[in-house]
């Protein structure tokens, strides 16, 4: 619905258009990933280096501020929403947020509203986040030894998590794990992360990991390929292709033997760019079309220049039209620089 809400400066009407968002590959953009913290109580190796520079909190936009970045997108068609961080669960007050974005779930204006989280503020919050109307999150967990655990998040306490998980279903949310697929640490583990997660009713994701941000390692000794992964599964599993979708760019595979589904996210040998249908909000107001490009546009500005959305359905409308057909992430030995200068924390995954 289009309406004129004032003028720009030649005196032009300027029209808060709330157009469906349809990118120059004719992608319609439907989902909305809002990082609400770069701030995270881990500190994963393949993510963050161990002593981070945070941004400021003036920097922040106010929860109050993302709810209605976050409206303007359901206006534009966003059907879902998904709050990422760092970890979302330690910024302050998160529930507010949470419970506002749940109430347009409840009145139809949103599909679903998501989180995902290393699952160390779980245990604390699960049953406010199904009241909220939150039914299915992503855990990120990358092994079930308590002592590699530890070694990988810098910071995790691996009991804790276990028992966030362990909330989280008593409250009815269904989890889905994800672990990053890392070359000499965790690759003979996937079996047991498999059973375990299909044992307790729990998809599982294994995700490729990203060239984003300067870390302390080179990533090329991590990077371990999901067609490996995949095969190595074969020898003692049966997988099969299923059409199964939840939005995101996972492919998933029923697994004969468990019963459950496996998703494979695959930026690096697999571009999963083709039905992208996505952006992502930091918690500062940038906007990136692309996780793995530098191409950002400031809609914080438009947010505080005045109190109707005209100029933010603008500024988002401008980003769209520069929303790329994919990323350019590479890792080999000669590309062993991040593809991308900012941190995953950032923008969210």
């Amino acid at each position: 619905m289009n309406s004129i809400v004032g003028t720009i400066g030649n005196g032009s009407p300027l029209v808060a258009d709330a157009s469906p968002m349809i990118d120059p590959f004719g992608r319609a953009v439907t989902y909305l990933r809002v990082s609400v913290t770069d701030r995270c109580d881990f500190r994963c190796t393949y993510c963050m280096a161990e002593h981070m520079t945070f941004l400021p909190k003036k920097d922040l936009l106010t929860l109050e501020e993302l709810n209605r970045l976050c409206s303007a997108f359901i206006a534009k068609g966003v059907r879902k929403i998904r709050l990422t961080g760092g970890e979302p669960l330690v910024r302050k007050n998160i529930m507010f947020l949470v419970r506002e974005l749940g109430k347009r779930v409840q009145n139809g204006g949103l599909e679903e509203l998501t989180l995902t989280t290393n699952g160390s503020q779980l245990s604390r919050y699960a049953e406010e986040l199904y009241d909220c109307g939150v039914r299915r999150i992503n855990v990120s967990l990358d092994t079930l030894d308590p002592d590699k655990f530890h070694a990988i998040t810098r910071w995790g306490d691996f009991a804790k998590v276990m028992e966030g998980i362990d909330a989280t279903q008593k409250a009815g949310l269904k989890i889905k794990l994800n672990a990053v697929a890392l070359k000499d640490f965790n690759e003979v583990e996937i079996p047991e992360l498999l059973r375990f997660a299909h044992g307790r009713g729990m998809d599982l994701t294994v995700i490729e990991t990203m060239p984003m941000g300067e870390i302390e390692e080179d990533r090329t000794d991590r990077y371990l390929p999901l067609s490996k992964v995949r095969a190595d599964l074969e020898q003692q599993f049966t997988l099969t292709d299923i059409p199964y979708k939840t939005g995101g760019p996972a492919r998933y595979v029923e697994v004969a033997e468990t019963g459950g589904r496996l998703g494979f996210i695959t930026p690096l040998t697999h571009n999963f760019c083709e039905s992208c249908n996505r952006v992502r909000l930091t918690c500062t107001g940038t906007l990136y079309m692309c996780l793995g490009q530098n191409d950002a546009a400031d809609l914080r500005t438009a947010l505080r220049a005045t109190e109707d959305d005209a100029l933010v359905y603008a500024a988002i409308d401008e980003a769209i039209t520069r929303k790329p057909k994919g990323h350019d992430f590479i890792i080999d030995r000669t590309h062993n620089r991040p593809a991308v200068a900012r941190h995953m924390s950032v923008t969210g995954g």
